[in-house]
């Protein structure tokens, strides 16, 4: 039988078991929570705040190259389309497709009889106008003499005279054509008027060829040396001028499209004389010995011409750097393993090195990874990397000067201040 007396009181007892137990699941935490800080503070240790893992890196003294960066292209010194100087029939060719000659080497010749004639028959007549000419000295001796004895008049002899110098200078003439008839049999051997390396053959041998024909018998362009020609800002020219007038000599590097790989390294040659008002750029040449031919005409190349290198400064690497709207700052850690913001001056960066004017000593750690967890303050834990993983903290001895050369990984390019300095901030 059904009372409701009892039923009532299951329920309440049910009511307070859930009580009871939303309760414990409260409060369970806090208990435990609680009984730890009092552990803590029983040991003499406190509750800390959480500790973020960061890479560093250790700023330190350099030497940092300070590169002006330009797209160029790869141009042959001197570049010649050989033509035949004399018509006639394209014998034989004595070079392969894609040889390297040298100036004097024989290329072709050209079918040298018809000159040969020519050079038989400008002898033959100077040979004859020779035969005349003494044939007319020896009656103007006879003439001179009788003309002492009064037996032939004056006019006589003076038409000898003139018949000597016309023949005398029929001789002259004459003795052009044989050289010309000479000349002509010599283009008719065609030489090579540079050291290079030929291309595809234009002409076959058997065709008549003309010294007026527009494409020639094969292009030689030069390759050792080799040039490129490259465009830096307007505002970068009077650094490069200053150094060009100080007699510097330049070195500047040829990189490949990707700026991975460094091809040659040559010397500034010259300046152009103009600037380009549509595109504000000078263009630059460059020589390169190109011995190992890493370098061909019309390949497109990054130049990097070295103007200058900082001496004994400051250098973190570039991940290090952070900005924002007003200043541009690093996260250094102190000595108590917490952080605090520093603002610096960068003067350049170049590849993956950040050369810095004020704002850092050597020995200073910066934070290069996990900058993003931090704020002033923030306790980290610091892991140490690149060359100085092991190396000392601020406050001990730095190692030697490094350079940072390479352009891999960014590729950032150093550019002038107004001032005089450099700045890569680009």
């Amino acid at each position: 039988m059904w009372d409701p007396a009892s039923a009532g009181l299951r329920w309440s007892a049910f009511i307070a078991l859930c009580v009871l137990v939303v309760a414990a699941y409260v409060l369970y935490p806090r208990v435990i929570h609680g009984q730890a800080r009092v552990a803590a503070q029983a040991r003499g240790g406190r509750m800390g705040p959480m500790t973020v893992p960061v890479v560093g890196a250790v700023a330190q003294l350099g030497n940092v190259p300070v590169y002006l960066n330009g797209l160029g292209t790869v141009t042959s010194l001197n570049t010649v389309t050989v033509h035949t100087r004399v018509d006639g029939q394209l014998d034989s060719v004595m070079f392969k497709e894609g040889q390297m000659v040298h100036k004097g080497d024989v290329l072709a010749q050209i079918d040298p009889r018809p000159y040969q004639v020519q050079l038989m028959q400008a002898e033959g007549q100077l040979a004859k106008d020779q035969a005349a000419l003494k044939n007319a000295q020896m009656d103007l001796q006879r003439y001179q003499a009788l003309y002492a004895q009064d037996a032939v008049p004056q006019q006589q002899l003076a038409t000898q005279v003139a018949t000597v110098t016309q023949d005398e200078g029929a001789i002259e003439s004459d003795q052009a054509q044989v050289d010309n008839a000479k000349l002509n049999l010599t283009y008719s051997r065609i030489t090579s008027p540079i050291t290079g390396r030929v291309g595809l053959r234009l002409v076959d041998p058997g065709n008549i060829v003309h010294a007026s024909d527009p494409s020639g018998l094969v292009v030689i362009t030069e390759r050792q040396p080799i040039a490129v020609l490259f465009t830096i800002p307007e505002n970068s020219l009077p650094p490069v001028l200053q150094q060009l007038h100080q007699g510097r000599t330049l070195p500047v590097e040829a990189w490949d499209s990707d700026l991975k790989t460094k091809l040659a390294t040559g010397t500034l040659l010259t300046v152009d004389n103009q600037i380009d008002p549509t595109t504000g750029t000078i263009r630059l040449k460059a020589v390169f010995p190109n011995g190992n031919e890493s370098l061909f005409p019309d390949q497109f190349v990054n130049a990097r011409l070295l103007l200058d290198t900082l001496k004994d400064i400051v250098v973190v690497p570039a991940a290090a750097i952070q900005r924002n709207q007003q200043s541009t700052f690093v996260y250094v850690v102190k000595p108590d393993k917490t952080v605090a913001l520093q603002t610096v001056d960068v003067r350049l960066t170049e590849g993956d090195n950040a050369a810095i004017d004020s704002g850092l000593q050597p020995g200073d750690t910066v934070v290069v990874e996990g900058v993003d967890k931090l704020q002033p303050g923030t306790r980290v834990a610091v892991q140490l990397s690149g060359p100085n993983a092991n190396g000392p903290q601020r406050g001990a001895p730095t190692p030697g000067a490094i350079a940072a050369q390479s352009p891999q990984g960014t590729g950032r390019a150093s550019s002038p201040r107004h001032d005089g300095s450099h700045r890569g901030d680009q």
